[in-house]
């Protein structure tokens, strides 16, 4: 069917719940993360003090990091700057070019990472599209740029089919203004 290229492998409630372990046993050594509604709301410009804490505790874990994002070079690189990781700005999602090139800056192969990110039409099928495993996370709030709400009614109509077909009790919807 054709909706299973935009279901993530995994749905979470936050990038907070990543079951480490897990990945590490299916031999996940590199982590790429969407920024906006993923890891900080559209509109924050710089990450807080717990998601530096857990980029740091993610590196101290082995785990490879990398940032791709479809916003500009200086939106991603000013929010980098305290993360410290591989920062790829105006990645083309869902087109997997600059994932794959990530990837290989980090000595990867797509079966050894896995993409997060919080929107099907742009992470989960770029993450597919290159071979990676997926991790859907709800967004971090219920702000969005115009174009992202403009999918997101379709995107809702996807997940539910997602939910629906894991047996997984759909999420409440997105409440969080922070």
């Amino acid at each position: 069917m054709i909706l299973e290229r935009f279901f993530p492998d995994i749905y979470l409630p936050s990038v907070y719940d990543l079951p480490l372990e897990t990945l590490r046993e299916m031999g996940i050594r590199g982590l790429v993360f969407d920024i906006d509604n993923t890891i900080a709301p559209f509109d924050v410009a710089d990450p807080d003090e717990k998601l530096i804490a857990y980029f740091a505790h993610l590196r101290a874990q082995g785990f490879r990091l990398c940032i791709l994002s479809n916003n500009n070079q200086k939106r991603v690189h000013r929010f980098n700057q305290p993360l410290r990781t591989l920062a790829i700005h105006k990645a083309g999602k869902p087109s997997p070019r600059k994932l794959k090139a990530a990837l290989a800056k980090l000595g990867l192969v797509p079966q050894e990472a896995a993409l997060v990110g919080d929107q099907v039409f742009t992470d989960m099928w770029c993450g597919h599209r290159g071979g990676l495993y997926c991790i859907m996370t709800a967004p971090i709030c219920a702000r969005d740029q115009l174009i992202t709400k403009v999918k997101r009614g379709a995107e809702r109509c996807v997940m539910r089919v997602y939910f629906r077909r894991n047996g997984i009790a759909q999420p409440p919807k997105v409440q969080k203004n922070l």
